[in-house]
């Protein structure tokens, strides 16, 4: 007997040593929206898809590292060595379904983002691809009848 279990994304976290930037790119590329966060033993933030809410909404959890005073992340979270924390490390990427892709191509062209697109014709997909400010791949998956819409 195989026992069917339901799962979906709740978040992702990203430890980083620039709040700001990290904060920018979710904000302004992302359009997430910054809401309420536990009050945990060290710096970070969480990012909201829809109504903040409800916490189920905060799809990113924003880590920052207290160079000054990193124990309390320490006893929380464990330590890290902050070499290790560019990139996606074992994690490839983290992608999302999304609509409205032509808004979302010209919004990334006006921030200047760089963006790898893709379409995966078996799966009806188009692909967006960017780098976070922590190199952390985020994939953004299209209909790709929007791809098609748009005559290219």
């Amino acid at each position: 007997m195989i026992n069917k279990v339901a799962l979906s994304l709740n978040h992702f976290s990203i430890r980083t040593l620039d709040l700001e930037a990290t904060r920018d790119f979710y904000e302004r590329v992302l359009r997430l929206t910054v809401g309420p966060r536990p009050n945990f033993p060290f710096p970070g933030l969480w990012l909201y898809r829809g109504d903040p809410a409800d916490t189920a909404n905060a799809v990113v959890h924003v880590i920052g590292i207290d160079r000054n005073d990193p124990e309390g992340l320490k006893k929380y979270l464990g330590d890290r060595d902050a070499s290790t924390l560019r990139g996606s490390g074992a994690v490839d990427h983290v992608a999302f379904f999304a609509t409205g892709l032509a808004d979302m191509l010209a919004h990334l062209r006006r921030q200047g983002v760089p963006v790898r697109e893709r379409t995966v014709p078996d799966l009806g997909l188009h692909q967006l691809f960017l780098d976070d400010p922590n190199g952390v791949v985020i994939e953004l998956n299209y209909p790709a009848a929007e791809r098609a819409a748009a005559g290219s």
